[in-house]
């Protein structure tokens, strides 16, 4: 099994910083999965940017919805389509900022796969 290195960017990175981010991250270590967690709005030009390279892009956060009235929230389904295939569940920052409890955490790890 290859060894997964990931990097979560928090609440960092910019649109125009994109391409600089794509050509840093392209020479990718043999053996080894790379996962980037960028902002959300980030997801699809990061993607696009990457032209193909062997980089895997995942969100920070997913609801526990999957559609419906939930102002501010991103659906599995849509972070899929933006091109995120992994997610990141339960960060200890997600529980203190916004309350999370492992039952919220396991509703949307249910949700995501």
């Amino acid at each position: 099994m290859p060894q997964l290195i990931a990097g979560n960017w928090k609440m960092n990175g910019t649109l125009a910083g994109i391409a600089a981010y794509a050509a840093a991250l392209r020479p990718a270590s043999p053996g080894a999965e790379l996962l980037v967690c960028p902002p959300a709005p980030l997801i699809a030009p990061l993607r696009a940017a990457l032209d193909g390279a062997p980089v895997a892009l995942g969100a920070q956060d997913c609801a526990v919805k999957r559609s419906g009235a939930h102002t501010g929230d991103l659906s599995a389904d849509l972070l899929a389509e933006l091109g995120a295939t992994h997610v990141i569940l339960g960060h200890s920052e997600r529980r203190a900022d916004h309350a999370e409890s492992s039952a919220t955490v396991r509703e949307k790890a249910r949700t995501a796969i």
